[in-house]
């Protein structure tokens, strides 16, 4: 694109500066010529050579293909480039323009020749004439370059495109890379030119994500790596494709009630704890027993989801509550009760992205028949988790200059901000995984012993979806 870019500019510069000479000042000495308007052209060349280098190209992307949609820009361009085309004919065939003194104002002499003749029914008729005829001949190259260019458009993923028509993807509520994704609309921007529709629909839990996957509700999805262990040993059909790279350390906690005597992990013992079933709070509150000796036999597990546990909690009927992003200390949890006694970070220290993962889960026929279209989907993915590092850091640098923030935290977010938002998936991954599947199995919480690293559940691929 860079060289074509060049070339482009190269010949339109090219074409100013033939075309000035010939068809307007062609009865000038060359020498006026170079003095009028030499300056100008070297102005207009690089204002040019400069415009694609300073404007974000994914900007100009978009632009240029809502230019192509618009059905005005089309009649505009036709329009002017038949009334320039006439006038130069008619410029071209005006035996007047060719005795014209040379000592003549430059400037009047200009106009004049622009002038059509007066009193001519024959050069009128010319005139509007070279003009529908203009007019015809660039709605035949209109449509001889839109044939061109729905030819280009067969390729993989436009075919992929337009045989799939839908795609529908799953989402937790909370989830920042997909809530980014959906809010911003970027796939549906990169899939309309193909004709591809996509739909979002939300759901209270990660496990319900993966079971709509296996039963087809929908085609993608994110959510906890935790869910897809018991998805797999439940034979549900899904494939995990990727995952993010970092996990929020303040991400998920353990709440208890403002007023409660529970100081530490260790007071949980006996107590009523409510979590989500199958998710990753349940693997993050069997790591916090065994953190402090206290098996999961110790207490009394309240199976409910985020939503359900939410007034019990206010109510008193539960002592602890393990919770995931929204509802930690977050702007948007800041209306909620309780205090954390244990997050990800005093649970697992700096191994949270690895002991409590995020993945992007897809149905088996998106990444057997649809490579092309998954490998934008997952690019789009890490665009829009790109996208949200930046605002955080963005967030963090407002407020360390107006308060104290430990460098290391803005220096932490720095470093990531410029790093991807997800990764393939790799051997240290699915370790990780493999050892939350064996503490399950160990606890009679799946029926059967899982392996994570089976293909038919785990695509691994050196892809890094890279524009």
């Amino acid at each position: 694109m860079a060289a074509f870019s060049d070339v482009m500019r190269h010949s339109f510069s090219a074409s100013i500066s033939r075309g000035f000479s010939a068809q307007i000042l062609y009865n000038q000495p060359p020498n006026q010529i170079d003095g009028y308007f030499s300056q100008g052209l070297i102005m207009i060349s690089r204002f040019i050579n400069l415009l694609p280098r300073s404007t974000d190209q994914n900007i100009l992307q978009s632009l240029r293909a809502a230019i192509r949609r618009s059905a005005a820009y089309r009649f505009a361009v036709l329009f002017c480039i038949s009334l320039a085309a006439s006038l130069v004919w008619t410029l071209a065939f005006d035996s007047h323009a060719a005795v014209a003194s040379e000592s003549t104002n430059t400037l009047s002499s200009l106009l004049n020749q622009f002038q059509i003749p007066k009193n001519s029914t024959t050069r009128l008729l010319e005139t509007v004439g070279l003009f529908v005829g203009g007019i015809i001949f660039c709605i035949a190259l209109d449509r001889w370059f839109s044939s061109r260019s729905v030819g280009s458009s067969n390729t993989p993923l436009a075919e992929q495109a337009r045989r799939l028509k839908q795609l529908k993807i799953g989402y937790p509520e909370g989830m920042t890379n997909l809530e980014v994704l959906r809010t911003q609309g970027l796939l549906e921007t990169r899939f309309q030119p193909y004709g591809l529709s996509v739909t979002w629909t939300s759901f209270l839990s990660a496990s319900s994500l993966i079971e709509a996957l296996s039963n087809g509700t929908i085609d993608f999805c994110g959510g906890g790596g935790t869910a897809s262990i018991f998805s797999q040993a439940a034979d549900h059909v899904f494939v995990r494709v990727a995952k993010e790279k970092y996990t929020a350390p303040k991400g998920q906690a353990i709440l208890v009630p403002e007023d409660s005597p529970i100081q530490t992990l260790a007071d949980l013992k006996g107590k009523k704890i409510a979590f989500d079933k199958g998710s990753s709070a349940h693997y993050v509150l069997v790591r916090s027993l065994a953190k402090v000796g206290l098996d999961f036999s110790d207490i009394e597990p309240v199976y409910l989801t985020q939503p359900e546990a939410l007034p019990r909690f206010r109510r008193g009927e539960i002592d602890a509550w393990v919770i995931w992003v929204p509802y930690t200390a977050t702007q948007t949890r800041s209306s909620y009760p309780g205090r954390s006694i244990a997050d990800l970070e005093s649970i697992f220290g700096d191994k949270a992205s690895i002991e409590v993962p995020t993945y992007y889960y897809a149905i088996p026929e998106i990444v057997r028949d649809y490579p092309d279209l998954l490998k934008v989907i997952l690019e789009e993915v890490n665009e829009a988790g790109a996208w949200a590092k930046r605002q955080e850091l963005e967030a963090v640098q407002r407020m360390a200059q107006n308060h104290e923030i430990d460098p290391s935290i803005l220096e932490t977010l720095q470093q990531r901000s410029a790093e991807r938002a997800i990764i393939p998936i790799d051997d240290q991954s699915l370790t990780a995984l493999q050892h939350q599947a064996n503490v399950f199995r160990d606890l009679n919480l799946i029926p059967e012993r899982v392996n994570v690293q089976d293909g038919t559940y785990s695509l691994q691929t050196k892809q890094n979806w890279t524009y």
